[in-house]
């Protein structure tokens, strides 16, 4: 069995070994971390422990990851918001909670096992797990992304977006009242040093991040604005809304911090990806696709609309 072995030092006293590895792995849930060390995959000072073993600081753990079993990723019937289609791309306002491709033991249900009924052909360049997936969103930002049908399309798309010349605009409701007209939101994102699960600004081991933002309406409380994303690293509108102290609204993961329980009935943050605009990979023609915000989004807009209070 193959398997890859990853050494990590205790960075505190007293750490449950279950807390430890789950924060350092943002990929694994804590109960598949448990399930390792119980497995004898997680050593801890050279030894098999239990999960709730204690830490000492510096303490070298141990952790033998297996090589992941084949998964089949099978086509489902799931119905897809199609903008465009043709033999090379196919282009989708993807619903809130829609997962984009498999990972992390979600298999089905996603945007990948949709577009698989759908079409019958998908680019391979991302491997198994993600045919089609030039890029994603997250699985509560709604709105247009664009997949490949094959190969061709797939590299010129990854090009044009690794060049900037495809072109992303997002809308969200933030928290705050943002005083600046327009801004340019500059910081490294990489993995949040204390919450791995989370990402940050960080000063070491990040990626060049860069947001452009346009305020477009003020409620208060509350502000409506442009986001046009420059790169595109995980979690980078959230991520970079918060550090300048306007988190989006119904976050779950970076929203909310400090202020008052959720007023707003939504599933995950409101951002929505407006429009996209990119260069056909085969014809070459300029092509934009524009969305409407999704329900949740709206319903929230025309109660502020109405009174600017909650």
């Amino acid at each position: 069995m193959a398997a890859e072995v990853i050494q990590l030092s205790a960075d505190q006293d007293k750490e449950r070994l279950d807390v430890f590895v789950t924060r350092h792995q943002a990929d694994f849930s804590r109960a598949h971390v448990q399930k390792l060390i119980s497995d004898g995959m997680v050593l801890a000072g050279g030894k098999v422990r239990k999960a709730n073993y204690k830490l000492t600081a510096g303490e070298l753990v141990e952790l033998t990851i297996p090589e992941p079993e084949a998964i089949e990723i099978l086509p489902e019937d799931i119905p897809l918001d199609i903008l465009y289609e043709d033999k090379d791309i196919i282009v989708i306002n993807k619903a809130r909670g829609m997962v984009v491709h498999p990972a992390s033991g979600v298999y089905t249900g996603t945007l990948v096992n949709a577009l698989m009924h759908h079409c019958t052909d998908l680019s391979g360049i991302n491997g198994e797990l993600r045919p089609g997936i030039v890029h994603r969103l997250d699985k509560d930002t709604t709105g247009v992304m664009v997949a490949a049908k094959n190969d061709r399309a797939h590299a010129s798309m990854a090009e044009q977006i690794k060049e900037k010349t495809a072109h992303r605009v997002y809308q969200a409701i933030v928290y705050g009242n943002i005083k600046e007209e327009s801004g340019t939101i500059k910081g490294d994102i990489g993995r949040h040093p204390a919450d791995r699960k989370k990402m940050a600004i960080v000063l070491e081991n990040g990626k060049p991040a860069v947001t452009h933002f346009k305020v477009l309406e003020r409620f208060g409380d509350y502000t409506l604005v442009e986001c046009a994303l420059e790169t595109g690293r995980t979690h980078q509108i959230r991520v970079h809304m918060t550090h300048i102290g306007h988190p989006l609204v119904g976050d779950p993961k970076y929203g909310n911090s400090g202020h008052r329980k959720e007023p707003f009935a939504i599933k995950g943050q409101a951002l929505h990806s407006k429009s996209l605009e990119l260069v056909h990979p085969v014809t070459g023609e300029v092509m934009k696709f524009d969305t409407c915000l999704p329900g949740d989004m709206e319903k929230i807009l025309r109660k502020l609309r109405g009174n600017g209070k909650v």
